[in-house]
């Protein structure tokens, strides 16, 4: 084992590092476009620019290697917007709502469609999501959601009956609904393929090149650890670095770990537990369980909202084995009792949480030709590809519905100072937790818990209180 992340392990090979090594650096160069990040978003940005502008000279630099970070560890579930659309609705108002719920269902067809054009082999399946109620608690989660997408003709659920249900390979679903405008990815396989897709169209990409600095107005000078680069435009696409690189956006999200195990391959079990699909199942807590499979007979389970980070840095704990393997081995007990599925490995990924759960871009500090992204709060596969229109229609100055959208120059919502940031997170975090252990063992939890659980805001992939007023 050479990284601890299973996607990124399996993704990368000895070439790949070598290449990556002996590759010559940049040197003192000059391009129109340098893109610090090369993750799904500084990816996307660069291919969608490519392809509208094929002459244009683009530079990404990689700190370490392409997919290394969030991009290449994430559970690699394609999930849309559709599930916080009551949130879309609140943040940004309705007609903004409807457009990126309808975007983000298209963009899990485009980026599969894409995946297919260039060969590029990341096990992508559009076999939809489902959303399920794991708990007696949860069972009334739906019903709201998907009465507001009905009213505005968005809705894309149906309502699982008993024999559907069985296709979550759970008998602690007890409820649920099914989307098929989601599915799976190997995410890893993912990002160096779009790494290769970027490199064929002339983009030039040095790995393991670190950004020290910029300066400058019209002409741009950045700073890295190889020497320097001049260029026109600027782009900062390193989601859970951000704050590090930029003090401005220390508040403006907390970092939080995902942490995820997977299985040794067992196809036969899985296909005996009717899990021979591609589908992420995603369950309606707060901190949410998740579990997909991959077509090489692996069951990966995930747990989010774990290890909140003091002053948002990115440490070590983000690069080991997870710290919470206790938790996620009482997950999957919970949904696959007496299991006999042995775990390969646990890893953690970062994941940038905005106070309002949705992405942001823009101009940094009002700079026309410096930009940025980030903020995909753990829901960042599909999304990141929305972002990279939305990063490209601002470098190319485009008057359309991506430079115009509600996500990019938002007037930020900020969290709490440190110290009172990292402990109120955690006492939320264990609010959470005692209120959902409740939950699952049929009683009534505290309630303190239950009050302090709704600071937690956005935090679930599935609004949990949608407001009667957005319902007619």
């Amino acid at each position: 084992m050479r990284f601890q992340p299973f996607w990124f392990d399996e993704a990368i090979t000895q070439a790949d590092i070598k290449a990556a090594a002996s590759a010559p650096t940049h040197g003192a160069l000059d391009t129109q476009v340098c893109i610090i990040g090369g993750g799904f978003t500084g990816l996307w940005t660069a291919i969608t620019l490519k392809k509208q502008k094929p002459e244009l000279n683009i530079v990404i630099i990689e700190k370490d290697l392409c997919g290394q970070g969030a991009s290449g560890r994430n559970g690699g579930a394609m999930l849309t917007w559709s599930t916080k659309f009551a949130s879309l609705i609140k943040e940004f108002g309705l007609e903004q709502a409807c457009f990126l719920v309808r975007q983000s269902e298209q963009a899990v067809h485009d980026i599969k469609a894409f995946t297919n054009k260039h060969g590029i082999e990341c096990d992508c399946r559009i076999d939809g999501t489902y959303y399920t109620a794991s708990n007696h608690s949860q069972r009334n989660a739906f019903g709201p959601i998907t009465t507001l997408l009905e009213q505005h003709q968005l809705n894309a659920w149906q309502t699982l009956d008993k024999a559907q249900l069985q296709a979550t390979g759970s008998n602690a679903n007890l409820a649920g609904i099914y989307s098929p405008h989601a599915g799976s990815v190997q995410p890893a396989k993912l990002v160096r393929g779009l790494m290769k897709v970027a490199k064929t169209l002339g983009v030039k990409v040095f790995e393991h090149t670190r950004y020290l600095k910029h300066l400058g107005q019209d002409t741009l000078t950045i700073t890295t650890d190889k020497g320097e680069i001049r260029a026109n435009q600027l782009v900062f696409a390193v989601n859970a670095w951000l704050p590090s690189l930029l003090p401005q956006f220390s508040r403006s999200v907390v970092l939080v770990s995902s942490d995820m195990a997977i299985t040794t391959p067992a196809p036969e079990k899985l296909e005996a537990m009717r899990l021979n699909h591609g589908a992420p199942v995603i369950d309606a807590r707060i901190f949410v369980n998740y579990y997909r499979t991959t077509s090489s007979g692996r069951l990966m389970l995930g747990k989010g909202g774990n290890y909140f980070s003091f002053n948002n840095q990115v440490r070590d704990t983000f690069h080991r084995a997870s710290c919470y393997q206790a938790i996620l081995e009482r997950s999957f007990s919970h949904f696959f009792a007496h299991h006999q599925l042995e775990i390969d490995r646990t890893w953690t990924g970062p994941s940038d949480r905005s106070v309002s759960g949705m992405p942001f871009f823009g101009h940094l500090n009002g700079q026309a030709n410096v930009f940025y992204g980030s903020g995909y709060s753990g829901n960042g596969v599909v999304q990141s590809y929305l972002g990279g229109q939305i990063l490209a229609s601002l470098l190319l100055n485009q008057h359309n519905d991506w430079r115009h959208c509600a996500l990019v120059n938002q007037t930020l919502k900020q969290f709490p100072v440190e110290p009172f940031r990292t402990a109120g997170a955690l006492m939320v975090r264990n609010a959470i937790r005692r209120k959902e252990s409740a939950e699952d063992n049929n009683t009534p939890p505290h309630k303190l818990d239950v009050w302090l659980s709704k600071l937690s805001g956005s935090a679930a992939k599935l609004d949990p209180n949608v407001k009667q007023e957005y319902i007619k």
